[in-house]
């Protein structure tokens, strides 16, 4: 089964409810949890002009090939009451597909790996937290290297567990 790094993030009403919601819904679709990073919570990022994130990231298998998980987690945002409004603006939820085992993947809809972690303290710190000797497939460096050489200065608070 592949493994998937997926992150969330939520910063409209109760973001530590909408996280476990979003958890739930994912093993719903057969998106099973293996290891969970803390919640951290996060200045936003683009559009500044709104409330800090929380955000973690989860290491699942995940029966689906990765044009079907991502029709899933789109799904799932959607069954939330995410609207696309303002490009990085407002979420009640945002689920990436961070990693898909070592796939790597460039098409309109989908790139995977996610084409900002190396530039995102806050995917990278909850990314390290469960695999952080995992290899960046197509940069060749670790996680933990990717944070260590990371110039993201933005806020990033752990607040505890999901």
């Amino acid at each position: 089964m592949p493994e998937v790094f997926l992150g969330l993030g939520s910063n409209i009403g109760d973001r530590n409810a909408n996280l476990k919601m979003a958890l739930e819904l994912l093993k719903k679709n057969n998106i099973r949890p293996v290891k969970k990073s803390s919640v951290y919570e996060t200045g936003p990022v683009g559009f500044t002009g709104q409330e800090d994130f929380y955000n973690m990231c989860l290491l699942a298998e995940a029966g689906e090939g990765p044009a079907d998980l991502l029709n899933i987690v789109k799904e799932i945002e959607a069954k939330m009451g995410r609207k696309k409004a303002i490009k990085y603006g407002p979420r009640i939820i945002d689920i990436d597909i961070l990693f898909y085992d070592n796939i790597m993947i460039k098409e309109k809809e989908l790139s995977v790996p996610h084409p900002e972690i190396a530039k995102r303290k806050f995917v990278l710190i909850p990314l390290n937290e469960i695999a952080g000797n995992f290899v960046h497939p197509e940069l060749k460096l670790s996680v933990k290297e990717l944070l260590d050489r990371c110039g993201d200065t933005g806020k990033v608070n752990i607040i505890g567990a999901v």
